[in-house]
């Protein structure tokens, strides 16, 4: 089966300051792919790299098995690329129909009307479809929970064509009830047959919706798993970067032994190490 979208060994350099270096993963149609990692990983550019922001300077992009190379987000959107940001690119004071639609509504009388029965039609069907259910699409934007702004965002792209689609830290700013409700319409546009790209630094939001999962630390690939190759455990232990958790602990014991106040600090958070590395063993 040929990937809706491949990615081989992508680099990015700005100057001699080393962005992204050797980036390899994939996406298929049904499937969400994870890219997890913490601030300064890479997420950033490697979002706009696929989106067509940027341009990469080693590498390649395959876009259902062609060579592309995006010079501008018209030419990923044009490929059926489409990226939803943390921002959302909404207006809150806009109805739902009308973000929906937002400089494509369709029209009536010769194009010098918007055809607004069948703008709200649509939108409530197509939101319906992805198990929306959205009370008024009259109702203004400002007035949604951030999941329900989310669940516009994803619809929307998904009705104007979108054969991937880019979700950047969909539930960074979200509380766990509203991050359950993101994730439930991640599951279901994967369902509808897109490929889905979960930007995450929560292993524990990525790993119950992911079927694979590409862990970025400063830049670099630790890894480019499919489900069945890694466990929750291990993919948190290659996030926290097992290593450098050891060392942080040495640091704050040395620390914690000229400062009784840390001294407790560095107590738990070497159980917690422990913990982990148990739980990663045990899970092999």
């Amino acid at each position: 089966m040929t990937a809706l979208l491949e990615i081989k060994n992508i680099s990015k350099y700005y100057g001699n300051i080393i962005a992204l270096r050797d980036i390899t993963t994939s996406v298929n149609a049904g499937e969400v792919t994870c890219v997890l990692g913490d601030n300064g990983a890479g997420k950033s550019t490697f979002i706009k790299i696929i989106a067509g922001a940027h341009q990469q300077s080693e590498g390649q992009l395959f876009v259902e098995g062609e060579e592309v190379l995006f010079n501008s987000p018209r030419d990923a959107l044009a490929k059926g690329i489409a990226t939803v940001y943390q921002d959302l690119a909404v207006v809150p004071l806009m109805s739902v129909w009308r973000n929906f639609f937002l400089g494509s509504e369709p029209t009536m009388w010769g194009g010098f009307k918007i055809n607004k029965p069948t703008a709200t039609a649509t939108a409530k069907e197509e939101m319906a479809k992805m198990g929306i259910d959205i009370r008024d699409v009259e109702q203004t934007v400002g007035t949604l929970s951030g999941g329900e702004r989310q669940s516009v965002a994803i619809a929307r792209a998904a009705y104007f064509g979108a054969k991937v689609l880019i979700l950047d830290e969909p539930t960074s700013a979200l509380g766990v009830k509203q991050s359950g409700v993101v994730l439930k319409y991640i599951i279901e546009a994967a369902s509808r047959g897109l490929g889905v790209i979960f930007i995450t630094h929560n292993p524990n939001h990525a790993y119950p919706v992911g079927d694979r999962f590409l862990i970025l630390n400063r830049g670099r690939s630790l890894g480019d798993f499919r489900k069945d190759e890694i466990s929750r455990d291990e993919l948190i232990r290659l996030m926290a970067g097992g290593a450098e958790l050891e060392e942080l602990t040495k640091e704050l014991e040395r620390a914690a032994a000229g400062d009784e106040s840390l001294s407790h600090l560095a107590e738990e958070f070497a159980v917690e190490v422990e913990q982990l590395e148990e739980r990663a063993e045990h899970s092999e």
